[in-house]
């Protein structure tokens, strides 16, 4: 069978291929009690412990139970894109238009809309390394390229301006030398970040999308962990640095609701229309049970569950991280937001992917390697999520230090 060239661009999804053989490993004799096995532990998949909100739920239910069912506007309900309207107000001081929100099915499917909207064959989009996976894969589908800066623990793993200004002035002139080189189209940035959990400085963040800016490109932003930011100096949006920006965003982590496939875009005006007509002719909208059920999610009592929740991952974050440098790895960047810990394991073994392995097979432990995340030395890099239960963390603490003990 022939299949379409860009495929050639698009590599596995290594975070899933990994859960597979996590999954294979847990339906085995190594995790069958029957056989003296343990249960498997994940702290590889970036999925919170925490359900949807109870009022979440029972919105849900009702709206079928009401027959809420059919299609809303490719745009989304009305209703959620003022609530999100308010919610900015009230937890960023910042007035955004529900007129500039479009509700997507997913921040996958809004950086979906993004790449066919913005990106012509062969643009190029800078992005940082080490980043997730998935966002120049977005880009690769859309025959644009990913660019990627290297960006280590010395800058928090995230890009600069002056990284970015380089970068983009170099590739400008690479293409005006040569008709066929794309030309550099956008940043696409995330903040917090997957794998890292750091997030961009708001001045360093002004300075990129200043830049970008004067040079007549897009500045994307995802933002889909910014409610699960610990650290005060992180917690703003990119939004406030002008109606250009644009944000992705989702209900998955922050509002706990990962299957439901829900997420949305802040859009400069302009852009409503364009990404509104290719939502229409690509997803029609967005579920309209999860649109209903997320209302629920502005309700006083869920956003004090939310709150609630983001204390209880920064409490297993707090026992997590002294935990793992106490092994003997190195974490040198605290992550501020999110829910992971991008450590290196070199000093234990030289590489990822197979030290992934090595701990699914002889300790039940499922990691996530750095070989999805970049190139610039991730080999040598893990993620853990630390979305699961403290009882979850510490006894992977305690099987990580037998095994360490144990091996040679």
């Amino acid at each position: 069978m022939k299949l379409a060239g860009r495929l050639d661009q698009i590599e596995p999804f290594y975070v899933m291929e990994c859960a597979k053989t996590a999954a294979e490993i847990a339906r085995g004799p190594l995790c069958d009690p029957a056989l003296g096995g343990r249960r498997m532990i994940y702290l590889n998949i970036g999925e919170p412990d925490f359900v949807a909100a109870p009022a979440v739920q029972a919105a849900a239910q009702a709206c079928i139970k009401d027959g809420l069912t059919q299609y809303t506007a490719a745009t989304g309900l009305p209703a959620l894109r003022e609530a999100l309207s308010a919610w900015y107000l009230q937890r960023f001081g910042l007035n955004i238009s529900p007129e500039r929100i479009v509700i997507t099915a997913g921040a996958s499917a809004a950086l979906q809309l993004l790449c066919l909207a913005l990106f012509e064959r062969g643009d190029r989009v800078l992005m940082p390394d080490p980043c997730y996976p998935c966002n120049r894969h977005f880009v690769a589908a859309a025959d644009a390229q990913a660019v990627l800066l290297p960006a280590g623990p010395e800058q928090r793993f995230q890009p600069s301006s002056a990284q970015v200004c380089a970068a983009w002035d170099d590739l400008s002139s690479a293409q005006a030398e040569n008709d066929d080189a794309g030309q550099s189209r956008a940043v696409l940035l995330a903040s917090p970040s997957n794998p890292t959990g750091t997030s961009i400085a708001p001045d360093e963040l002004q300075a990129i999308i200043e830049a970008v800016r004067a040079r007549g490109g897009f500045t994307i932003v995802d933002e889909i962990y910014l409610g699960l930011s610990y650290d005060e100096r992180f917690q703003r949006s990119a939004l406030e640095f002008g109606d250009d920006v644009i944000s992705v965003n989702s209900f998955s982590k922050y509002f706990g609701m990962t299957g439901w496939r829900l997420g949305w875009l802040v859009l400069p005006p302009d852009l409503v229309a364009p990404v509104e007509k290719l939502a229409q002719n690509l997803f029609i909208c967005a579920s309209s049970i999860a649109q209903y059920a997320a209302l629920a999610c502005f309700e006083p009592a869920s956003l004090a569950e939310f709150e609630r929740r983001r204390e209880t991952l920064r409490e297993r974050r707090d026992f997590i991280v002294p935990a793992l440098q106490a092994l003997g790895f190195k974490v040198p960047v605290i992550p501020d937001g999110a829910f992971y810990v991008w450590f290196d394991c070199s000093d234990v073994c030289a590489n990822s992917w197979d030290f992934a392995f090595e701990l699914m097979n002889k300790t039940q432990l499922a990691l996530t390697p750095g070989r999805d995340f970049g190139r610039a030395g991730t080999e040598s890099w893990m993620r853990l999520s630390f979305a699961s239960s403290m009882a979850d963390l510490q006894e992977a603490v305690e099987r990580l230090r037998s095994f360490l003990a144990a091996r040679p």
